[in-house]
Protein backbone atom coordinates (compact mmCIF):
# COMPACT_ATOMS: atom_id res chain seq x y z
CA UNK A 1 0.00 0.00 0.00
CA UNK A 2 1.17 3.70 -0.67
CA UNK A 3 1.51 6.06 1.99
CA UNK A 4 0.82 9.88 0.84
CA UNK A 5 3.31 11.80 1.15
CA UNK A 6 2.57 15.35 3.13
CA UNK A 7 3.65 17.16 -0.37
CA UNK A 8 0.96 14.15 -2.16
CA UNK A 9 -1.63 14.68 -0.01
CA UNK A 10 -1.34 18.91 -0.13
CA UNK A 11 -0.77 19.04 -3.97
CA UNK A 12 -4.25 16.32 -4.62
CA UNK A 13 -6.14 18.55 -2.38
CA UNK A 14 -5.14 22.11 -4.14
CA UNK A 15 -5.43 19.83 -7.61
CA UNK A 16 -9.57 18.78 -6.15
CA UNK A 17 -9.98 22.54 -5.15
CA UNK A 18 -10.24 21.73 -1.59
CA UNK A 19 -9.62 23.92 1.56
CA UNK A 20 -7.93 22.65 4.39
CA UNK A 21 -11.03 23.42 6.21
CA UNK A 22 -13.45 21.64 3.97
CA UNK A 23 -11.02 18.51 4.29
CA UNK A 24 -10.75 18.32 7.86
CA UNK A 25 -14.69 18.75 8.03
CA UNK A 26 -15.14 15.99 5.87
CA UNK A 27 -12.91 13.82 7.50
CA UNK A 28 -13.74 14.61 10.86
CA UNK A 29 -10.83 15.67 12.26
CA UNK A 30 -9.60 19.57 13.29
CA UNK A 31 -8.35 21.80 10.27
CA UNK A 32 -5.03 22.27 12.05
CA UNK A 33 -4.43 18.42 11.87
CA UNK A 34 -4.66 18.75 8.17
CA UNK A 35 -2.05 21.37 8.34
CA UNK A 36 -0.14 19.43 10.50
CA UNK A 37 -0.10 16.61 8.48
CA UNK A 38 0.63 18.64 5.15
CA UNK A 39 3.59 20.10 6.84
CA UNK A 40 5.06 16.78 7.81
CA UNK A 41 5.15 18.35 11.36
CA UNK A 42 3.63 15.06 12.60
CA UNK A 43 2.89 11.79 11.50
CA UNK A 44 -0.84 10.86 11.69
CA UNK A 45 -2.37 7.58 12.99
CA UNK A 46 -3.17 5.33 9.75
CA UNK A 47 -7.16 5.84 10.85
CA UNK A 48 -6.36 9.55 10.23
CA UNK A 49 -4.65 9.11 6.83
CA UNK A 50 -7.32 6.60 5.92
CA UNK A 51 -10.17 9.44 6.32
CA UNK A 52 -8.37 12.05 4.55
CA UNK A 53 -7.80 9.83 1.62
CA UNK A 54 -10.89 8.76 1.51
CA UNK A 55 -12.28 12.31 1.38
CA UNK A 56 -9.96 13.24 -1.77
CA UNK A 57 -10.94 10.08 -3.45
CA UNK A 58 -14.56 10.98 -2.88
CA UNK A 59 -13.64 14.51 -4.17
CA UNK A 60 -12.73 13.30 -7.34
CA UNK A 61 -14.71 13.96 -10.26
CA UNK A 62 -17.18 11.42 -11.30
CA UNK A 63 -16.42 10.30 -14.63
CA UNK A 64 -19.08 10.09 -17.09
CA UNK A 65 -19.71 7.86 -19.67
CA UNK A 66 -21.13 7.71 -23.03
CA UNK A 67 -23.39 5.36 -22.33
CA UNK A 68 -24.99 7.46 -19.67
CA UNK A 69 -25.77 10.43 -21.79
CA UNK A 70 -26.80 8.67 -25.22
CA UNK A 71 -30.37 8.90 -25.90
CA UNK A 72 -32.35 5.73 -27.12
CA UNK A 73 -34.63 5.38 -29.42
CA UNK A 74 -31.83 6.00 -32.40
CA UNK A 75 -34.17 7.18 -35.20
CA UNK A 76 -32.35 5.87 -38.04
CA UNK A 77 -33.71 4.55 -41.62
CA UNK A 78 -31.66 1.74 -44.29
CA UNK A 79 -29.91 1.51 -47.25
CA UNK A 80 -32.96 0.65 -48.58
CA UNK A 81 -35.55 2.86 -47.58
CA UNK A 82 -37.25 5.72 -49.53
CA UNK A 83 -35.96 8.97 -49.74
CA UNK A 84 -39.58 9.94 -49.06
CA UNK A 85 -39.66 8.21 -45.73
CA UNK A 86 -36.39 10.03 -44.76
CA UNK A 87 -37.83 12.99 -45.13
CA UNK A 88 -40.93 12.13 -43.19
CA UNK A 89 -38.49 11.13 -40.42
CA UNK A 90 -36.56 14.83 -40.43
CA UNK A 91 -39.86 16.56 -40.18
CA UNK A 92 -41.36 14.33 -37.84
CA UNK A 93 -38.53 14.53 -35.34
CA UNK A 94 -37.04 18.25 -36.37
CA UNK A 95 -34.05 16.32 -37.32
CA UNK A 96 -31.61 16.96 -40.07
CA UNK A 97 -29.48 13.78 -40.46
CA UNK A 98 -30.01 10.30 -39.88
CA UNK A 99 -27.66 7.48 -39.30
CA UNK A 100 -28.15 4.41 -41.93
CA UNK A 101 -28.23 1.48 -40.19
CA UNK A 102 -28.54 -1.93 -41.78
CA UNK A 103 -29.49 -4.90 -39.38
CA UNK A 104 -28.21 -3.04 -36.35
CA UNK A 105 -24.75 -1.86 -38.35
CA UNK A 106 -24.18 1.52 -38.71
CA UNK A 107 -23.64 1.95 -42.70
CA UNK A 108 -23.38 5.30 -43.22
CA UNK A 109 -25.57 8.59 -43.06
CA UNK A 110 -27.66 11.08 -45.07
CA UNK A 111 -28.75 14.57 -44.46
CA UNK A 112 -30.91 17.22 -45.28
CA UNK A 113 -28.59 18.95 -47.03
CA UNK A 114 -27.57 16.27 -49.36
CA UNK A 115 -30.94 15.87 -50.28
CA UNK A 116 -31.65 19.77 -50.80
CA UNK A 117 -28.07 19.40 -53.12
CA UNK A 118 -29.54 16.31 -55.38
CA UNK A 119 -32.72 18.45 -55.70
CA UNK A 120 -30.41 21.70 -56.70
CA UNK A 121 -28.67 19.63 -58.96
CA UNK A 122 -31.44 18.27 -60.21
CA UNK A 123 -30.49 14.90 -59.47
CA UNK A 124 -33.43 13.90 -57.94
CA UNK A 125 -36.69 13.85 -59.40
CA UNK A 126 -40.07 12.78 -58.51
CA UNK A 127 -40.55 10.15 -61.45
CA UNK A 128 -37.79 8.03 -59.85
CA UNK A 129 -37.88 6.51 -56.78
CA UNK A 130 -34.12 7.37 -54.92
CA UNK A 131 -33.47 5.40 -51.97
CA UNK A 132 -31.14 6.52 -49.52
CA UNK A 133 -27.72 4.35 -50.15
CA UNK A 134 -27.99 6.48 -53.51
CA UNK A 135 -27.46 9.64 -51.22
CA UNK A 136 -25.75 8.16 -48.04
CA UNK A 137 -22.47 9.72 -46.96
CA UNK A 138 -19.73 8.19 -44.45
CA UNK A 139 -21.21 7.59 -41.10
CA UNK A 140 -21.18 9.07 -37.79
CA UNK A 141 -17.89 7.91 -35.77
CA UNK A 142 -18.82 5.76 -33.09
CA UNK A 143 -18.14 4.96 -29.56
CA UNK A 144 -18.52 1.99 -26.74
CA UNK A 145 -21.04 2.96 -23.97
CA UNK A 146 -17.83 2.93 -21.40
CA UNK A 147 -16.09 5.89 -23.94
CA UNK A 148 -15.72 9.18 -21.35
CA UNK A 149 -17.80 11.95 -22.21
CA UNK A 150 -14.09 14.01 -23.00
CA UNK A 151 -13.17 12.24 -25.50
CA UNK A 152 -16.88 12.14 -26.52
CA UNK A 153 -16.74 15.98 -26.99
CA UNK A 154 -13.61 16.40 -28.69
CA UNK A 155 -15.72 13.61 -31.58
CA UNK A 156 -18.66 16.18 -31.55
CA UNK A 157 -16.65 19.05 -32.26
CA UNK A 158 -15.94 17.88 -35.77
CA UNK A 159 -19.16 15.96 -35.88
CA UNK A 160 -22.80 15.76 -36.19
CA UNK A 161 -23.58 12.99 -33.91
CA UNK A 162 -21.68 10.19 -32.21
CA UNK A 163 -23.16 6.60 -32.29
CA UNK A 164 -22.94 4.34 -29.28
CA UNK A 165 -22.09 0.75 -30.32
CA UNK A 166 -21.77 -2.28 -28.14
CA UNK A 167 -20.20 -5.23 -30.39
CA UNK A 168 -21.21 -4.24 -33.53
CA UNK A 169 -25.04 -2.94 -32.66
CA UNK A 170 -26.05 0.43 -32.41
CA UNK A 171 -27.33 1.39 -28.60
CA UNK A 172 -27.97 4.71 -28.60
CA UNK A 173 -26.59 8.17 -30.04
CA UNK A 174 -25.11 11.07 -28.88
CA UNK A 175 -25.78 14.62 -30.40
CA UNK A 176 -24.11 18.46 -29.38
CA UNK A 177 -28.03 18.90 -27.73
CA UNK A 178 -27.31 16.01 -25.50
CA UNK A 179 -23.96 17.80 -24.15
CA UNK A 180 -25.81 21.27 -24.05
CA UNK A 181 -28.63 19.66 -21.56
CA UNK A 182 -25.81 17.81 -19.55
CA UNK A 183 -24.44 20.81 -18.73
CA UNK A 184 -28.05 22.68 -18.03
Amino acid sequence: MHIPSPEELRSRRETLGLRQTEVAKRAGISQSMVARIEAGSVDPRVSTLNKIILVLNNAEPKKIAAGQIMHTPVLSVSPQASITQAVDIFEKNDVSQLPVIERGVPVGCISESVIVKAIEQQRLHHSHPFVVKDFMEPGFPTVPPDMDVETVVNILQQNHAVLVVEGRQVRGVITKHDLITLII
